[in-house]
């Protein structure tokens, strides 16, 4: 019989394997002007893959959907 610990760490590691599995991929071609402002998106930005916005838009966007509450 397996220990409750052994058990423990099995199940955290497949959810740890699912859910690197599930991560977003950046295999894209990126957009060389920033698909909301226009600003020129920065090459060394671009070559991460599949980039369609700017630092400033991107950060803006995640920073909104952190603060989304629901409606609450």
């Amino acid at each position: 019989m397996a220990d409750p610990v052994d058990i423990a760490e099995g199940i955290a590691e497949e959810r740890i394997q699912q859910t690197l599995s599930n991560r977003q991929t950046f295999d894209g071609e990126s957009e060389h002007e920033c698909m909301n402002c226009g600003n020129e998106i920065p090459e060394r930005r671009r070559a991460l893959g599949n980039v369609k916005l700017c630092i400033d838009c991107q950060t803006h966007i995640e920073a909104s959907q952190k603060n989304y509450r629901g409606g609450l």
